[in-house]
């Protein structure tokens, strides 16, 4: 009996469909008519505005309990998605469904990043729509049940001093988490192995706050043939996350960062093994003309910096000391498809049926309380 009563289940990847006044709300009323608003088109769609442009994925993935043949189908009116997916009370009855207990949500509308706000010629407009996002996570999104909701905000990704700003501002306010891009070149930003995000970077470092990279943050997917079908697609996002891990690790920032957690969000865990015995041995042969730390071992730093979750995982269970124990945790990725839910816990349960108790209970809550911070329970 793995999942014992006492095991309460806390999901590091989920996600929230942004109700439609959270920007009218809490913006100037003069920013009202350009910030982001929910607009109906002639085809009865419901679609967001902004900055003049609309953005027709309403309900992006917001299929939880439709049948899978249905999947694909994103909601476009919110009375197409389930009340869960917009509303943190009604989300709160389908997590004791499901039985998780609690949940950290990246956002929709901006992006899973917050990278929504890189476009618009408004910067001073896009500001205020990043501190009105943040604002509602944890006033209103995370306030609704501080115990079952891990706050988790975003940042003004075009200017690291405002970034840090913001930052530090939320935190302030009780922020467990940020989201940042898995590789933010592609969005024509500086890479990792600039010191362009370091005043990022000493926020998280100085008030051991982790930064959460969900794949698909940097806008490409990983290359395959033209002509595949979608399901190629679908199918290699993970590996979005294993580019990202061997970024992070041979660049400097967990040398100059010492305390800085990355977690990756939906890349899964079973290619983790592979990729530190990788990276390991690419360290030990060629560290000495590939201009990387000659000091510390890349399995060391995987160890210190970096935690991966999974959903349904049979060999990354099965590989988990390989990995570490202490760096796997658990997601729902409610409401969208790859969700189980309503059978969450039923699932978990079956899947983690011979391992130790004491290791369930790590990968399952106490290492998601301890990295971020979440909990009575959290060290």
């Amino acid at each position: 009996m793995p999942l014992q009563p006492h095991m309460k289940l806390i999901s590091v990847d989920d996600h929230l469909i942004e109700p439609p006044g959270v920007w009218q709300d809490r913006l100037p009323v003069a920013d009202r008519e350009a910030g982001p608003r929910i607009v109906e088109t002639e085809e009865g769609q419901q679609v967001w505005s902004y900055q003049g442009k609309l953005y027709p994925t309403l309900g992006l993935n917001a299929v939880a309990g439709k049948p899978r043949e249905e999947f694909g189908n994103d909601p476009t009116r919110y009375d197409e998605m389930p009340l869960g997916a917009y509303d943190p009370v009604a989300r709160l009855k389908d997590m004791d469904v499901a039985g998780v207990h609690a949940e950290m949500c990246f956002p929709t509308f901006p992006r899973f990043a917050g990278t929504m706000f890189l476009e618009g010629e408004d910067r001073g407009l896009a500001l205020r729509c990043v501190q009105a996002y943040n604002d509602f996570l944890i006033d209103e999104w995370c306030a609704a049940a501080p115990d079952r909701y891990i706050p988790m905000t975003i940042l003004p990704m075009w200017d690291p001093e405002l970034s840090r700003i913001e930052f530090e501002r939320t935190v302030a306010k009780g922020a467990r988490a940020v989201t940042f891009p898995e590789n933010p070149e592609p969005l024509g930003l500086p890479t990792f192995h600039t010191d362009h995000w370091d005043p990022i970077m000493a926020v998280a470092n100085e008030t051991e706050t982790p930064i959460c990279l969900h794949f698909g943050t940097s806008s490409i997917r990983p290359p395959h043939a033209s002509d595949a079908p979608f399901a190629v697609s679908v199918a290699l996002m993970g590996c979005n996350s294993m580019f990202t891990v061997v970024d992070l690790i041979f660049s400097q920032l967990f040398h100059k960062f010492p305390k800085l957690k990355v977690a990756m969000s939906e890349g899964s865990i079973g290619w983790m093994p592979y990729m530190i015995r990788r990276m390991e041995d690419t360290w030990e042969r060629h560290r000495f003309y590939t201009h990387v730390n000659l000091d510390v071992h890349p399995v060391d730093l995987f160890a210190q910096h970096i935690y991966g979750c999974f959903i349904e995982d049979e060999a990354g269970l099965k590989l988990r000391h390989d990995i570490g124990v202490n760096n796997i945790m658990w997601e729902s990725d409610y409401p969208h498809s790859d969700s189980r839910w309503p059978d969450d816990r039923k699932l978990l349960e079956e899947a983690m049926a011979d391992i130790p108790d004491d290791e369930v209970h790590r990968i399952v809550e106490l290492n998601a309380r301890e990295l971020f911070h979440f909990g009575a329970d959290a060290g």
